[in-house]
């Protein structure tokens, strides 16, 4: 069975992540995708460790960071600066249905490679072009010039502003989340996007420039923290690992670590309290409904430590998970691919790479198609690898 984007060739000038995410999320699912990089350095992330591969001969490999985001694809090393390289660059992009860039604001036009340029030249063989441009603050605005990365986007954003634990608590400052979410949702609207205009542009033969930025994505991911806003009027604060809408729902102590308790109704609070033993608080009319909770929310969290506080985190949630109250462990990324769940899932992928000593292990795709399923045909590329033979596909076009 082909794969559903089977047929489907993008041209990949983005690096880092957000766009390398959009990509390789496209190569799981059958694009052919072809990374343009620099030659002798190749994607910025390819140097950003440790830690690192190794290699056969025991020299230093590429990076953790990089395999993350780049498996599936063909690596071509073009020196986009020269007049032959960026003609290169051209005639590969008329044979593709997708070309995806995270340069500044304009940086492309003057090698021909922006959107312009490219759709203007369009073989007429070929069916329109999606041009995807993923910036810090999108094409247009009084910031379009400047750069952005996750980090300050997180922070400009307003995540930083209710992630980390509230004034006056031990370690209270605004906090960064531990990974990169705002390249990665990034890349996950970019990708969406992608597959919008592809179906558009074969519905109408119209191809079309999509603009993503990652201020513009950050903004949208506050979800129910700005709709929370818009209603109230108040800009809602940090709460460490509370939830603003709902209590109890965040990590209780156990004696071996910490276990989420995520009570989403009143049903489950009290089958919770039935649970645990709290007929008191279940009785208690101030806990009877969600917006109660909340209001008293500092003396209910501090009732049902106590409780959990001397239990283990299976007993607890041996207790728990039979009664139907959603709860999880606190797992150390070690204990989240040994959980008997993940290996159901296969959420491990090994490929190998003939010049690298070890597997390379990344992520699966949580995509989990019945017909057209996810594949891993190929490791995160070597740099340059595919030159010779992609250009060879374009020799006489």
């Amino acid at each position: 069975m082909p794969q559903a984007l089977a047929g489907v060739r993008v041209l990949d000038l983005s690096r880092v992540l957000a766009g390398p995410w959009a990509t390789q999320l496209l190569a799981d699912l059958g694009a052919e995708v072809i990374k343009i990089e620099r030659p002798g350095v190749g994607d910025d992330t390819r140097a950003w460790g440790p830690p690192f591969t190794t290699k056969t001969d025991g020299s230093r490999g590429d990076s953790a960071y990089f395999m993350c985001a780049n498996r599936g694809k063909k690596s071509v090393a073009l020196d986009m600066a020269s007049a032959e390289g960026a003609d290169t660059i051209r005639r590969l992009a008329a044979t593709c249905d997708v070309v995806v860039e995270n340069f500044k604001v304009g940086g492309l036009a003057k090698y021909g490679l922006d959107y312009a340029s490219l759709s203007k030249d369009r073989p007429r063989d070929r069916p329109a072009l999606v041009y995807c441009s993923i910036t810090g603050f999108g094409q247009t605005g009084p910031r379009a010039q400047q750069a952005g990365y996750d980090y300050m986007i997180q922070a400009m954003g307003g995540l930083m502003s209710v992630t980390g634990q509230p004034d006056g608590a031990p370690g209270a400052e605004p906090m960064k989340v531990g990974v990169a979410v705002v390249d990665l949702a990034t890349g996950l609207y970019a990708s969406n996007a992608i597959l919008a205009a592809l179906l558009h542009a074969r519905a109408t033969g119209q191809g079309q420039h999509i603009d993503i930025a990652l201020f513009d994505v950050q903004a949208a991911m506050l979800a129910n923290q700005a709709t929370n806003y818009f209603v109230s009027g108040i800009a809602p604060t940090r709460m460490g690992n509370a939830h603003p809408n709902l209590v109890p729902y965040q990590p209780f102590p156990c004696v071996d670590g910490r276990v989420v308790i995520a009570v989403g109704n009143d049903g489950q609070f009290r089958t919770l309290c039935a649970v645990l033993g709290a007929e008191a608080l279940a009785a208690d009319t101030r806990y009877g409904t969600n917006a109660g909770r909340i209001e008293h929310r500092t003396e209910l969290v501090a009732a049902i430590s106590a409780m959990t506080g001397g239990m283990t985190m299976a007993g607890l949630m041996a207790m728990l998970e039979p009664a139907g109250v959603p709860c999880g462990p606190v797992n150390t990324l070690d204990q989240v691919f040994d959980e008997p769940q993940a290996k159901h899932r296969a959420l491990e992928v090994e490929q190998t790479r003939a010049d690298l000593s070890a597997p390379v292990r990344t992520v699966a795709s949580p995509i989990r198609m019945s017909l057209t399923p996810a594949r891993y045909d190929t490791a995160p590329p070597a740099l340059g690898q595919d030159t010779r033979n992609v250009l060879r596909s374009i020799e006489n076009s």
